[in-house]
Order: structure tokens, then sequence, then C-alpha cells
């Protein structure tokens, strides 16, 4: 066996997927732009958060960080009870218990679904035409075909997976249920399974976010997965916590992948879950911080020139002063203030800002008081 059989060249070396450069590393000229302003930098860029977590699920993870064995991927049963029960208090959503399933964090679950679905290469999945940029990667993880909808499109044949998004990031858009459920319709007529990210949804502002699991959308969960992230509405972004649930057979099949694959959640991760889950009041405590932020952030910024655009639920302003996204992101950063640019969420981004709630009320006043 020689070298011209097996080349040590590396030229068949194992490669992985061909994938886009991380969006925010090509924002490192406008970050040290704002990073040199005599104030400091507001960075609203990323939709991180930057409140403290609550005290109550910070002792339920300590309260069992002495079990030395491993977790249950399908999560406790009590972590399962307090998801269903949140759902229907919060939101008019019944699942059944069986059907939730923790992920660590919602974007694991966001990359890997069109993998852990079967989806092949050749293959289309459907995004929203602006969408969070982890949606394309996934399809692009297997092979598959993006196609971008916009609002109302129908998903066209060889459609395998559908994403939906309502509160959307970025543009904070609100599906209402009828919008919903035709979307629902169009991608059970393609064959495709649908999966509606709902991370925002405690987070509507002027239009109240409805479920894709709601009973005023469909009575039917065949089909439909529904990820739910605890990073915004609890401050849990640190800790890694979501869930899946919508159609029970699935739910079943991807806990049976998880379970081989080892993704799954920490123990104490579950239990502050459980609590977080269990306590509405901490929620409501976050959701009116983010509101007295947007309250602030919307007017100057309007004063400034800016046009809001959607913006109706989420954590994001939808910005634009009619010029190209990357001139906007740069007259920002000469006052301090980065944002994200529309062209990270697709073409039909480009004159389009992202402006984050996810500062610290000093640093959203700050940039009030700059753009004033």
């Amino acid at each position: 066996m020689t070298s011209e059989t097996h080349p040590v060249d590396g030229a068949h070396a194992l490669r992985g997927p061909r994938l886009p450069d991380f969006p925010w590393d090509s924002l490192a000229e406008q970050t040290a732009t704002a990073r040199a302003h005599p104030d400091g930098l507001v960075n609203l860029s990323v939709g991180t958060p930057v409140d403290p977590v609550p005290e109550p699920l910070r002792a339920a993870l300590a309260s069992v960080s002495d079990i030395p064995g491993y977790p249950a991927t399908h999560g406790t049963p009590e972590l399962r009870a307090a998801a269903v029960d949140a759902l229907l208090r919060r939101h008019g959503v019944t699942v059944d218990p069986a059907a939730v399933l923790p992920t660590i964090g919602s974007k694991e679950l966001v990359a890997w679904l069109p993998t852990l679905l079967g989806v092949r290469p050749g293959d289309v999945v459907a995004i929203p035409d602006l969408a969070y940029p982890t949606y394309e990667v996934g399809a692009k993880l297997v092979g598959a075909e993006v196609v971008r909808l916009a609002p109302g499109e129908t998903p066209p044949a060889g459609t395998a997976l559908v994403w939906l998004n309502s509160p959307s990031n970025p543009t904070g858009r609100v599906l209402d249920a009828a919008e919903l459920a035709a979307s629902v319709r169009a991608a059970r007529e393609a064959g495709a399974v649908v999966a509606s990210d709902e991370c925002y949804l405690e987070l509507g502002w002027e239009a109240e976010p409805v479920s894709v699991l709601h009973p005023s959308v469909t009575a039917d969960p065949t089909g439909i997965l529904a990820v739910y992230s605890l990073s915004k509405s609890s401050n849990l972004a640190g800790y890694r916590a979501g869930f899946v649930t919508g159609d029970p057979d699935l739910v079943g099949r991807l806990l049976e992948l998880r379970k081989h694959a080892g993704m799954i959640m920490p123990r104490p991760v579950q239990q502050a879950m459980t609590a977080a889950l269990a306590d509405d009041e901490h929620v409501g405590v976050q959701r009116d911080l983010y509101a007295a932020r947007r309250a602030v952030l919307r007017p100057v910024l309007e004063a400034a020139g800016f046009t809001i655009e959607h913006s109706h639920g989420g954590l994001y302003l939808w910005a634009t002063r009619g010029a190209d996204a990357w001139d906007t992101v740069g007259w920002l950063a000469q006052r301090g203030i980065l944002v994200a640019p529309g062209t990270f969420y697709g073409p039909a981004g480009q004159r389009h800002v992202r402006i984050a709630l996810t500062a610290t009320d000093e640093r959203i006043q700050a940039a009030a008081d700059r753009l004033s």
C-alpha cells in the first residue's frame, strides 16, 4: 500500500459540511469602534440575558448537586409535569407529559433537528425569509436545500421540514392563529413536519402570541413540534434549558435517538428548569424589565430617524433608516452602540438592523442619551 493509493497530504482527510461563517465574527471592526466610545460600549447586537438568575432557580440547581448518577434523557417526571402545567396555565396548550423532552438549550435542537428527523440531501427545509441563522445551519448539516418563504408563501414540493417562528427573531412579527393554521395546512399538504420556534412566546407587546399547539390553530398535533427555551423568560441562557413537545410519535423518535447520542440535560439543570416552569412570578418580573427598556429605546430611535417595523413581540426592535444595513451598523457604532445587521438573517434584511433589548437599564439609558 503506497502513498499513491493513500495520500498523506490530507487530500482525503475527513471534512465536515461547509457552513456559513459565524455571523457575529464579522462585527469585529464595528465592535472596536463602539468600544472606543468615551462612555463605553452599549452592546445591543445579541440577545443574551444580563439580569440575575432568580434565586429560587439557583437554589433548585444546587439542591441536587450531589447526585452522582446519570440523568434521564427524558427528564424527571416532575420536570415534564411542570412543563405540561406551565403550557396550559400560560398559553392554553394541552400536551401529553410523555411528549415533553428536555433539550440542552434550544439552539442544539434547532441545529440537529433535521438530522434527528432523517431529512436527507436533496430534501427541502423551508425557513422564514428573515430567520434565526441556525435554521439554515441545521439544513446544511444534512445537505438539504434551504428555501426562504415570505409570509403566507407555501412550501414547495419536496419540503421535509418547515420552520415557523412567532414572535420572530429578528423582526418581532407575531403570527395570529389563522396565519399559523394556514402554515400548518400548507406544510401538511407538502408532507412536511412543522417545527415552531416559540422561544419568545412569553414576550408579546402589541400582539398576543399563540402557540402552534393551541386549539385555535389545530386540534391535532400530528407532524408538529414546538420548541421552547427558558433563556429569555427565566435568564437561564447559561444553564442551557429548553424543551420540545408536540406530536408524541415524533418526540418519541427524538427521545430514542438522543438516548443513543448522549444528548442529556444535566440533572441540576433539570431541577432548576422544573422550578422555573412552576413559577410565573419571576417570568412577569423579567417581562416588565424588558417592557421598560423597550419603552425607553423605541421612541428615541424613532426620533433619531429610524422606522420600527413589526416588533410586536420578542426581544428586538427591527429598525431601518432607509440605508444599507452595514452603513447603519457603522453609524450606530460611531455612537458606541453595537447592533446586528439585518443581513445576518437573510437577504431581505439588507436595509434593516436588529436592536436587542438585552442590556442593563443603565446601558439602555446610555444608548438613549446618545441617540437624543
